[in-house]
Formats: structure tokens, sequence, C-alpha cells
């Protein structure tokens, strides 16, 4: 069998490129840059006001000038006001272009208004230049704002709209097909039978790409019927990008899942992992180099694969880095299954210090996900020792 890392190796090197694709603004927020994106202008533009107050020469109040006469308003919009003069100072608002003439602010807190003219505060102390914001202090025109690979939050959308950006190259999304196999599920508003049990993987996988914005998911459910998913195996495969299935990768006598891969030409990468839970997961790649993930039907090990082999490679496969390593100490002693690796449920929070805390929530099975919910993710504790003491550092993956 497959260890952990391995696997998650085995996965990586095999995950095709996503290609890019154009989309306007409004529609890439989540999505990952396909391009560098470049300055349209010096940013800021201009030298840009950052406080309300009066705009002066230095060297004014350096000769012994304190009371200035007003020359103008300048307004946040509006074109550049010109101090003519020694002696002259011009109003501006936060925001506003440094009229011509002068180099640094004195904020309205520290002037006094004499009718027509304005004094700066004896007790006010002015070093030159301060309060301006200098043109292209930021970046230069032409230089990279954005790097390829970047995702596309509230500030990468601020700096692609200061580019002037109306569309912009992404990586092209996924088609994944996610499919459920087992003659006892039921979906959702259907009647179900006291043998019977409402399917809820395909739902769970579907909301945690959704969630990360790393694919379009179909969602499908088939029996246990080799023919049946033969055929409809080979319709998703050629309809999709990512073939992911739930259930029929053990070792009963209706699990065809294995078996039909290979007929329809998946090469298969690894078969079982030596993990708990999630030990019967199965990766191959098809003919078209398409990545197909089959994993344990059993649904905290459905979620478990998904988070820790599924994400990281769909992330992979649309250019973004990986994740940083994160720790946290536990707060329990966790007792360890025999020769596995164990993935024990944990729910997050830091002490005063900022030490981050992992409080495991074991499962009574690998069937019962209700204990999931409220969880943050979970611990990975590597096989070896029999249990993991309360206090020891260990890495955690959230959904």
């Amino acid at each position: 069998m497959t260890e952990v890392a391995e696997a998650e190796s085995m996965i990586l090197s095999r995950m095709p490129k996503a290609s890019a694709v154009r989309e306007p603004l409004e529609r890439c927020v989540g999505r990952v840059l396909a391009e560098d994106v470049a300055a349209e202008r010096d940013q800021p533009p201009f030298d840009r006001v950052t406080m309300d107050g009066i705009a002066i020469l230095y060297a004014d109040l350096a000769g012994g000038i304190r009371r200035f006469a007003v020359a103008g308003i300048q307004a946040a919009g509006a074109p550049p006001l010109v101090r003519h003069r020694p002696g002259e100072c011009v109003e501006v608002m936060t925001g506003a272009m440094m009229p011509a003439g002068c180099d640094t602010v004195v904020p309205v807190e520290r002037v006094e208004r004499r009718g027509a003219d304005v004094e700066i505060a004896a007790t006010a102390e002015v070093a030159e230049g301060q309060f301006v914001h200098r043109r292209g202090s930021d970046r230069r025109a032409g230089s990279t704002v954005l790097p390829r690979g970047m995702r596309v939050g509230g500030p990468e959308m601020a700096v692609l709209a200061s580019a002037g950006r109306a569309e912009v190259d992404v990586i092209a999304l996924p088609r994944i097909a996610v499919v459920s196999t087992g003659d006892e599920l039921v979906d959702v508003g259907e009647p179900i039978a006291p043998h019977q049990i409402r399917s809820s993987n395909d739902r769970a996988i579907e909301a945690a790409i959704a969630r990360h914005l790393l694919g379009t998911v179909t969602r499908a459910r088939l029996p246990d019927d080799e023919r049946v998913l033969l055929d409809a195996l080979a319709r998703l495969h050629a309809e999709h990008d990512v073939l992911m299935l739930s259930g029929g990768v053990s070792m009963g006598q209706f699990d065809f899942v294995p078996a039909v891969l290979e007929r329809l030409g998946v090469e298969l990468v690894f078969h079982k992992i030596e993990q708990r839970p999630g030990r019967p997961m199965w990766f191959g790649i098809s003919r078209d180099g398409k990545p197909v993930f089959a994993l344990p039907g059993n649904p905290v090990s459905t979620l478990v694969c998904t988070t820790r082999y599924v994400l990281p490679a769909l992330r992979a496969s649309l250019g973004v880095a990986p994740h940083r390593a994160e720790h946290a100490v536990l707060t329990a002693d966790v007792a360890m299954p025999a020769r596995l690796s164990y993935f024990v449920p944990v729910v997050l929070s830091s002490r005063e210090d900022g030490v981050l805390l992992a409080e495991p929530r074991p499962t009574n099975t690998s069937g019962d996900f209700i204990t999931l919910a409220g969880t943050d993710g979970f611990a990975e504790l590597l096989r070896g020792p029999e249990a993991y003491l309360a206090g020891a550092a260990v890495r955690v993956f959230r959904w």
C-alpha cells in the first residue's frame, strides 16, 4: 500500500495544467490569474493629498512665513490649481491632486482661519513633504502589480480596476463529474425506504469544491450495476475534465468501480493508502490524461480524502501555490490505529500567546459524518507511535 506523502506526490505530479480563458472583471472574483497584470499608469498617478488642510511650499514656512493667503480650494477630481507667489496656499481635500508650486500639506487641525488667510499654529510641527503620496511611489507604469497564479479577492480586484482592466485572463475552472455509487442511495426530496440512506457524499464534495472555487460540478448517482457504471462513466468522462467517484472501491462483491475504470482504459496509479479513514482510495489517469479519483463511500472517508488529496490537486492544476503547512498543538491524547496514519477531526482555537490549538473530535466510525459538523478540519497523525499525547504539535488541514 501507499504512504500518505507518497500518494500526495503521485497525484500532484500527474495533474494536468488547466487552460486560460478571458473573463469580464465581474466574473473573476475568486479566480486564478493566468497572466501578469501591469500598472496602467504610475501609482498613484499624481502627487496625492492624504489629509484635509492647506498645501504650501515648505520653503515659505522655513523662511518664517506662518500666515498664508488662500489662493483657492483644490477638490478631489479637479485639475490642479497653482500657487503663484510666496505666502500663498491652497486649501486641499484628501485625495486631491497636489497644487502646482506646493510640496507640503498642513492638516486642517493645525491651522486657524483669519478671514481670507490661514495661520499655522505656533505649536504645529511640520515636516517637508508631509501628507503627500508621491506619484509612482507605489508602482511605476508598466510594472507588474499582480502576478500570474494569484487568486482574485478584494485587494486584487481593486488593483485590477486601477489597472483599467475590464477583462483579464484567468484559469478555466475544470468541469468535475461527482458520482455517488450504490443501490442504497436516495436523493433529498425523494421517498426513502428503511433499508436506504440519503445520498450526501456527492453534495459534500460539491460543497467543498464550490467553497474553494476549484471547479464546476455535475452530480450523478449510479447503481451497483457494472453495465450501467461502464456506460455512464464513459459518457461522464468524455464530458468532463475530472472524474470523482464515491463508493464501490473496496473488496465487496458489488464494488465494481476499479474493474470498470480499468475497462475504460484508466491507468491505475495507486489503490489503497496506509491511513484511516480512507484506506481504499483509488487514483488513476485516463488515456486522455484526465485524473480519476475513486474515494471510499463512508462519508468521513470521502470528506477527508477530498480535503487531503483532491483539493490540493485541483489547486495545483489551476496553478495556485500550495497552502503553507499549518500546525497546531493537540489538547488531548489521541490513540493511534495499528500501523496506519490517522486523520482525526479537530476544532481549532488559539491561546493568548498565539499558539494554535487542536481539540480532537473523533468520529464514532467512518460513517459518523454528523460529528464533523462544527469541526474546522482534521489533524494528520503519521503512523509510528501508539498514541499522540496532549501538547504534541501536529499538521492540520482545514475543510
